[in-house]
């Protein structure tokens, strides 16, 4: 299996303003070399926002149609959250764009309470596994990094990544709970946050990650910026193989 190229987007994202982010990205974005995945925060085009009457988009809109138009263009797959409304109801919605136009998506499950998301937002109830070149992903968005149950890896995948908006004074909790996941996991955990402040008043730290499944984590520091990881599927099974910890995992359901 051929090793994967994955780039991480770690932005201050200018709040509550899709297009003037669209904008910034097609910038920053434009000097990324060859990669197969694009990692976008939680709500990129907007920041952690809760004004969802004026922001939600369909997964027909312009935020998904430019993450469909970017993985044609750069053929890597793209995945990044949104606020998108369905069926009557609003999602913080992780969306993954394929090179071919096909999409997959993971609504979060894991609303955070104290930020009044749950006041806005319908909480997702299933996790998703995407595959792509062979790899098995299980995207998760934030708050769900809390939730070691949610992320079990049940379903033998090989990278768990983590779209956050996580502020500054809980640094320390998302820095070492990256790799926590990972190692409990036995998997590569990305994670992607963003840094500056956003008009609620929060600021942002950054510090995203490429977390070896061992533990070993690589932090992106506490400024904008843009950084390709390589990870080796031999190297994780050939790990898994001669330290099967997931074979004594404990087997049960979740909901």
């Amino acid at each position: 299996m051929q090793n994967l190229k994955i780039t991480i987007i770690q932005p201050d994202i200018i709040w509550e303003n899709v297009e003037t982010n669209l904008d910034k990205y097609n910038y920053i974005i434009s000097g990324v070399a060859e990669t197969d995945v694009i990692v976008l925060p939680e709500m990129f085009t907007t920041g952690f926002s809760m004004k969802i009457d004026e922001l939600k988009e369909t997964i027909d809109d312009e935020s998904v149609s430019w993450m469909k138009q970017l993985a044609k263009e750069k053929q890597a797959a793209v995945v990044g959250s949104l606020i998108i409304e369905e069926h009557g109801k609003v999602y913080n919605r992780a969306v993954w764009a394929f090179p071919e136009g096909s999409l997959s998506t993971y609504d979060k499950h894991h609303l955070y309470t104290m930020g009044q998301e749950t006041e806005h937002y319908t909480a997702g109830t299933s996790k998703t596994i995407v595959e792509y070149k062979g790899w098995k992903f299980c995207p998760l968005i934030c708050y769900d990094l809390r939730f070691p149950v949610w992320a079990r890896n049940a379903e033998d995948y090989d990278v768990l990544i983590y779209m956050a908006n996580w502020p500054s004074p809980r640094h320390h909790v998302w820095k070492n709970l990256l790799v926590a996941r990972a190692i409990e996991n036995q998997c590569y955990c990305i994670g992607c946050n963003r840094v500056g402040s956003d008009g609620a008043g929060l600021n942002y730290l950054g510090d995203s990650a490429m977390v070896s499944p061992k533990g070993f984590a690589e932090f992106m520091g506490e400024q904008e910026a843009v950084q390709t990881f390589e990870i080796s599927y031999d190297d994780l099974h050939r790990f898994r193989k001669s330290f099967p910890l997931l074979s004594d995992r404990d087997q049960f359901r979740i909901l």
